[in-house]
């Protein structure tokens, strides 16, 4: 009997155990079950959320005059990567700021002062992190648009270079000295300033400068038409630059000058291997080199008797 009664002592004590066991066991609640498995599924969706909500804002900023047969190409190109496009409309005749305006950017209209006054009130007006230059006859690669959007979310860099590709009379310039041009053309907004004149305006920023692999296209001239329009506006304003600068004409200068510039565009640029393109590419930049110091010689003829 007192061995009987010790197996039911035995036994009552097992079974209090497992019932303690049991009792204290972290159990899951059905209540809270299905939120966790809810949030682990979409805790990756959510950090990618997240990762997207602080990719750095990029502007869009454009300086034209009745552009309005390329801008529309230049603003489309930068969809999907900008946040905002600033165009300052330095008063066109042409339909250039309803262009803008329909492709939702905002117009600013200010009469033209010179391209880094205008280009400084187009940065005054960029309310991203980051701004980005084109002028109206350039585009973005998709290469390129992707290559920015990566890089601004994790450089320590103030501005980057970015090589261009550079077209003249419709077709690739593969020499001729356009083939290792480079631009300042993306800059934190705060650390960046135009300096410059009336015309070859450079943008300084405080900081590292880095360079992009992928290049602007650049469609400068479509006809030689279209040369020879723009052309007689940038020499006066060059000309008119180097007078206010106290650059005066001097015809031994230009002699030495002029014949250079040919050989070193058309012979050691190796001009003559973009055919008849780099012959002309390189005539045309001599003869613009001779017209702005012919322009001076005049403002000196002027202003000087």
């Amino acid at each position: 009997m007192a061995l009987l009664a010790n197996r039911q002592e035995c036994y009552s004590k097992s079974i209090e155990t497992d019932l303690h066991f049991i009792q204290t066991a972290v159990v899951p609640n059905p209540a809270t079950a299905v939120p966790l498995f809810i949030q682990g599924f979409l805790s990756p969706l959510a950090k990618c959320y997240n990762t997207r909500m602080k990719t750095p804002r990029i502007t869009l900023f454009i300086i034209a005059h009745n552009e309005e047969s390329k801008i529309a190409k230049c603003i489309l190109s930068a969809r999907g990567l900008v946040h905002e496009v600033v165009v300052v409309n330095g008063l066109s005749k042409d339909k250039t700021a309803l262009v803008c305006r329909e492709l939702g950017a905002q117009v600013f209209d200010r009469a033209f002062d010179g391209f880094a006054n205008q280009k400084n009130f187009a940065l005054s007006k960029v309310t991203s992190e980051w701004a980005l230059n084109l002028d109206a006859d350039e585009t973005l690669s998709p290469e390129l648009k992707e290559e920015i959007a990566r890089v601004v979310q994790t450089t320590d860099c103030a501005g980057f270079d970015i090589p261009f590709c550079n077209y003249f009379l419709g077709k690739k310039m593969r020499f001729s000295g356009l083939n290792k041009e480079k631009h300042l053309r993306l800059v934190r907004t705060q650390n960046a300033k135009y300096v410059g004149g009336l015309v070859h305006e450079g943008l300084k920023v405080e900081g590292k400068i880095g360079r992009l692999q992928h290049a602007i296209n650049h469609y400068s001239y479509d006809t030689i038409e279209t040369y020879f329009n723009k052309f007689n506006k940038y020499t006066s304003l060059a000309a008119e630059q180097m007078y206010k600068n106290g650059r005066r004409f001097s015809l031994a200068f230009v002699l030495v000058t002029i014949p250079f510039e040919f050989v070193k565009r058309y012979v050691l640029k190796l001009g003559i291997l973009d055919g008849l393109r780099g012959l002309l590419w390189a005539s045309f930049s001599t003869f613009y080199v001779f017209v702005k110091y012919a322009k001076l010689w005049q403002l000196q003829e002027q202003n000087e008797k």
